[in-house]
């Protein structure tokens, strides 16, 4: 079992909770019943520990192993042949919106091209100044880069080109997540744009479906500046966006594509309450803002009550902020085959098993670790299926990766 470190902390990218709330989070989370413990025994291999505050995590499709790992504060880093490079492969630090203390802004999405080993084309999700406007904290930026022709491992910074751009109320609940489906499109996780109780709007973004806020967005970056995929739920209907791919999400964090079946996966950030994560289907809703998890906020809020369930939510006595994973599909852990592993910011590491009921089997897993206390900011997956996690470490607040390993 993981402990939390009771420290005053700024929670970087999730919301503040007073130092009293840390210490019940520290002793629940340890006798809280609904979640038994994994009989499978983990360990982490540390695989470096000079990082930020890492975000993101990709490797692309083409055969080099190398590790690419995205800082809030505007760097990409590779990791190659085990060894850090001494030079990000890019550097936007004077182009990205973060401030010091606590902040979702940032650098938060990477995904590279399926055919990047052909057309070396890049994704990242950025949080950039806008205009000085009422209700305008910042915009979000989709960007394609391309990788140098004189150093692979060395993005060329002049071919930014801009995807698509959207307007954030709030400097929180961003999302920021990329991933390419199977499908070969660009999916984004987008927040509601935040503030409390998804308030921008008569009745929130999460419904709203004039507005890509609070939504997980599918698009074809193959066009220009994109297109958007002829079977997107909600092509051709009048007041609709059609990047809409599902809606009804307060901050679904990180997703993950299942390597086996291309199921979607999200760990969606809650409110007050309740932590949950979802598979994502096409036209799904969500619940958000009338729903959190399994329970019913705003119920008199009008719409259709069409809204899908989660497989799995825990409450705020086990943690504060979900950190999605991914499902397990590498050959070293055969006790983790075919479950989603996902954490808590705070800490805790989890593992859920489709038993074939609407609510999956959530399990503690045991992960043995020297390094002190952790927030987790994300989880990756390489090519072969193994999985790393993402971290600060709160005696250092060094930003650390590591890979999930077989325990003794």
């Amino acid at each position: 079992m993981i402990s939390i470190k009771l420290l005053p902390l700024h929670m970087n990218i999730r919301s503040f909770l007073p130092a009293l709330m840390i210490s019940v989070l520290s002793l629940s989370s340890a006798c809280y019943g609904q979640a038994g413990t994994s009989p499978v025994k983990l360990d982490v291999k540390l695989i470096t520990d000079q990082l930020s505050h890492p975000t993101g995590f990709a490797e692309p499709k083409d055969k080099s192993e190398r590790l690419f790992v995205i800082e809030q504060e505007g760097r990409i880093i590779i990791i190659k042949n085990g060894q850090l490079l001494p030079v990000p492969f890019l550097d936007i630090k004077d182009e990205v919106l973060k401030n010091d203390g606590y902040d979702e802004r940032g650098l938060l999405g990477i995904a590279f091209h399926p055919d990047y080993a052909k057309n070396g084309k890049f994704y990242i999700y950025r949080s950039v100044r806008a205009q000085k406007a009422k209700g305008l904290d910042h915009k979000s930026e989709v960007r394609e880069y391309t990788v140098s022709k004189q150093n692979p491992d060395v993005a060329d910074k002049s071919s930014s080109r801009l995807v698509m751009e959207f307007d954030q109320p709030e400097s929180n609940h961003n999302g920021g997540d990329l991933k390419f489906g199977p499908d070969g499109f660009l999916y984004i996780a987008s927040g509601d744009g935040g503030g409390g109780d998804d308030k921008h709007g008569e009745f929130g973004n999460g419904q709203n479906l004039n507005t890509v806020l609070g939504k997980i967005l599918k698009i074809d970056v193959n066009q220009q500046p994109y297109g958007i995929p002829k079977d997107n739920p909600f092509v051709g209907k009048d007041g609709v966006r059609p990047e809409i791919y599902a809606y009804g999400v307060r901050n679904p964090w990180r997703i993950s594509f299942d390597k086996l079946n291309g199921r979607l996966f999200a760990g969606e950030v809650g409110q007050n309450a309740w932590e949950e994560v979802d598979i994502i289907t096409k036209g799904g809703n969500y619940g958000w803002r009338i729903r959190e998890g399994l329970h019913d906020k705003f119920p008199n809020d009008p719409g259709a009550k069409n809204w899908i369930d989660p497989i799995a939510e825990y409450p705020h006595s086990e943690g504060i902020s979900i950190t999605g994973g991914f499902v397990y599909r590498g050959k070293q852990i055969p006790g983790l085959q075919g479950k989603y592993v996902f954490a808590d910011w705070m800490g805790p590491v989890w593992a859920l098993t489709d038993v074939k009921k609407p609510l999956w089997e959530r399990e503690k897993l045991s992960i043995s670790h020297p390094a002190g206390y952790w927030q987790v900011y994300s989880f990756g997956e390489d090519q072969a299926g193994e999985l790393y996690i993402l971290a600060v470490m709160l005696d250092s607040n060094k930003g650390a990766l590591y890979k999930i390993v077989t325990g003794k």
